[in-house]
């Protein structure tokens, strides 16, 4: 697993919270992303979601770090943001412990 504490994403202490619980971070940093975002934008969830063309269902679900969503449309919601969800590299230790 990435720890990106180190690349500035999220503090050390939501890190160890999050690892302690058990949950994925890389849901969780995308999960935490849109939701900074749509908060400095001055958003609502239901804004976002008529914006970006999804449900307030979705949004829900995105800013709650549900697993299994679409990409697609996840996409839209963070090309509203100028990002979009595609391959990063991996860390080499992180790879072969997963082989």
């Amino acid at each position: 697993m990435v720890n990106y504490t180190h690349t500035g994403i999220i503090s050390e202490e939501f890190y160890y919270i999050c690892t302690r619980k058990g949950i994925d971070m890389t849901y969780t940093v995308i999960a935490d992303f849109v939701k900074e975002m749509r908060r400095q934008f001055g958003l609502t969830q239901v804004d976002l979601a008529d914006k970006s063309g999804v449900g307030l269902r979705f949004v829900r679900d995105l800013e709650q770090g549900k697993q299994t969503l679409r990409m697609d449309k996840v996409n839209q919601v963070l090309s509203l943001f100028g990002r979009q969800v595609g391959p990063v590299e991996v860390d080499v230790k992180t790879r072969e412990d997963r082989l």
